[in-house]
């Protein structure tokens, strides 16, 4: 009998501890419409829980922004002791949370790309990525971030070193081809890889700069079957959000 009742507070802790992540993956803070929108919290509850956990200094409020107060240093650990998983996961959470698609935090090893966190969509039709996962670099959107921006010398070597199988039928793999695509993805910074690694997958990915450096990239998996032009740009848009948090 008492079961149903023990969710309501299970539910209210995982708000607290999502919303206490989320800030605090946020290097410039973060607005509580932006807060409310991103990890689905009704605004009428989010006002009472940002009002206490600033009351007890776990939260501090600057204007309208939301910054991480004084109390959660006895709590967390220093920042050279997170680790790049660490600083990514709240926000791949808060991905998945506010998109219910599969989203992933990639990184590259050599010619690959692999996934360093996952969170993976409860809908019937989804995508799933195991963390660990690699894939080449050239069909994955998250994967053309990492070979847009290699050095020119690297980037003679990954032709020259790699063959670029044709897994679907969408799949480039021409030299022309791919630096068209790093080319554009460098200039308008997001990138789009429709059923290019598997069929009826769409992928979006942005690149993740910390200290001037490509640290890997934020990515989406999408059903084509649910992509259409309106949930491409709400992506973009998050994922641009997104990856400005990290700094």
């Amino acid at each position: 009998m008492n079961a149903p009742a023990a969710s309501n507070p299970v539910k209210s802790a995982m708000r607290t501890l999502d919303v206490i992540e989320y800030v605090v993956a946020n290097r410039q803070g973060a607005v509580a419409q932006e807060i409310a929108g991103t990890l689905a919290i009704p605004v009428s509850s989010l006002s009472y829980l940002l009002a206490t956990l600033t009351e007890r200094g776990y939260l501090t409020r600057e204007g309208r922004r939301y910054l991480p107060g004084p109390g959660l240093q006895r709590l967390r650990a220093p920042d050279a002791a997170l680790t790049l998983e660490d600083r990514v996961a709240p926000l791949v959470r808060a991905l998945r949370s506010e998109l219910n698609e599969t989203s992933s935090f990639m990184v590259r090893r050599g010619w690959e790309v692999e996934a360093l966190v996952t969170e993976a969509s409860d809908q019937a039709l989804r995508y799933a990525v195991d963390p660990g996962t690699r894939r080449p670099l050239h069909a994955l959107a998250a994967g053309k971030i990492m070979a847009a921006w290699l050095p020119p010398a690297e980037m003679e070597r990954y032709f020259a070193e790699t063959e670029r199988a044709k897994l679907t039928p969408q799949t480039r793999t021409t030299e022309a081809e791919l630096r068209a695509d790093f080319a554009q993805i460098m200039a308008t910074g997001f990138s789009l890889a429709q059923e290019e690694a598997t069929v009826g997958i769409c992928g979006m990915a942005v690149p993740v700069w910390i200290d001037e450096q490509l640290a890997g990239a934020f990515s989406v998996a999408v059903p084509a079957v649910r992509f259409d032009e309106q949930l491409a740009e709400r992506v973009r848009q998050l994922l641009l959000r997104l990856a400005g948090a990290v700094k």
